[in-house]
């Protein structure tokens, strides 16, 4: 009897433990808005919470609701809660993020840039259905990681389908699974499902890529995590993690470059991100590609600010493909050492120079809003002759 009066005191005592770690308050993301300073977690949660119950697609109101509070669930990854296209990806990405992921495009870069195509339809029915629950388009690649977007796949421990659910968590999400039907397969129905799992996770952890390492290891881990570190933030409690749901979240952002940035196998190299495997020496000794004749009329102009390439090519009228054979991991080292050699042919640095200051004001214009950047070049009014 005593016995099991023990057990169970245990056992309430766990749960009680587990509860605090839950309900500790969100921190609200630094650089907030004052109207949004207050995230209201507890409206937010009822929301989430009737969308899991109901096993159907929310409202439109409570969509539009939901995708303003979930975008800051990467506000530890990108420094405007969401990626921006137009914008060079180490700008924008947690410096943490760059080293993190490195080995793992080292060895599957190639395959990545191979689904950019193929994928595709895979991607948009995803963004479809993600797009009615309010979730961020970025979580899509989520399932290139679990399951290369394999409705056949099968984990050695029976998790199936593109999302890898266990059979009980499938059907904790309204999907039929028996020894002669798995709706694990169904894409459309196994993402409606996913798409609610995600949701839940995101209801206990308010942050994406805690919502990821969970996915892989469960939510217990993760809160464990949290009580060791006595932090929310994953760069803070990474390693209180498994290391396969750590590998997880790296896998995650090493898949989201390759698939939202131009990258390709020969221009990888030149991102900044990495180095080719067997490479050696600093990856700040690049020098430009050029030819011998390219060379002689080339000039190198040391420069510092908040300078970005694509705003510099754009008012050169220069291809930011040419640019970046005349200046290699142009954004990335200009960030990390604050200044740069910037080398181009002769008429182009004679037009920088006479619009650097220009320049560099649209650059951190750019920086500071969300705007997409224009194709068109920058028109500066013409001086007046004296």
């Amino acid at each position: 009897m005593k016995k099991t009066i023990l057990i169970l005191c245990c056992f309430f005592y766990l749960q009680l433990n587990a509860q605090t770690v839950h309900e500790t308050p969100v921190q609200p993301p630094a650089g907030i808005p004052a109207e949004q300073d207050s995230i209201d977690v507890v409206a937010e949660d009822a929301a989430i919470e009737d969308i899991i119950q109901s096993r159907k697609a929310p409202q439109q109101e409570k969509v539009q609701y939901l995708s303003q509070l979930t975008k800051y669930g990467f506000k530890n990854l990108f420094s405007k809660y969401s990626f921006n296209p137009a914008l060079p990806y180490s700008s924008q990405v947690n410096p943490y993020a760059e080293s993190y992921m490195q080995d793992y495009l080292r060895a599957h870069s190639n395959s990545l840039v191979k689904m950019k195509s193929w994928g595709l339809p895979y991607f948009s029915l995803i963004d479809n259905i993600f797009t009615q629950y309010g979730l961020p388009r970025e979580l899509k690649y989520l399932a290139v990681i679990e399951s290369n977007l394999n409705s056949g796949a099968t984990s050695w421990v029976g998790a199936g389908g593109p999302w890898q659910f266990m059979p009980y968590t499938a059907r904790d999400y309204g999907l039929v699974v028996t020894d002669t039907y798995d709706e694990r397969r169904d894409y459309i129905k196994s993402t409606h499902a996913a798409a609610r799992y995600l949701l839940n996770l995101y209801k206990q952890m308010h942050d994406w890529l805690l919502v990821i390492a969970a996915y892989n290891g469960g939510p217990g881990r993760v809160y464990d995590a949290m009580k060791k570190s006595g932090s929310r933030n994953f760069w803070s409690l990474q390693y209180y993690l498994p290391e396969e749901s750590r590998n997880h979240v790296k896998k995650f952002i090493a898949t989201h470059y390759v698939m939202e940035t131009n990258a390709s196998l020969g221009s990888l190299n030149g991102s900044g991100l990495f180095a080719p495997t067997g490479s050696t020496g600093s990856p700040y000794n690049n020098k430009p590609s050029l030819t011998q004749a390219e060379a002689e009329q080339a000039e190198t102009q040391t420069i510092s600010g908040k300078f970005n390439s694509v705003i510099i090519a754009k008012n050169l009228a220069m291809d930011i493909v040419q640019f970046n054979r005349y200046n290699p991991s142009f954004d990335n080292m200009l960030s990390e050492n604050g200044q740069y050699d910037l080398t181009l042919p002769s008429d182009k640095m004679q037009l920088f120079l006479a619009n650097k200051y220009q320049i560099l004001n649209e650059c951190v214009q750019m920086l500071l809003g969300d705007n997409n950047i224009p194709n068109s070049r920058t028109v500066y009014p013409q001086k007046k002759k004296s």
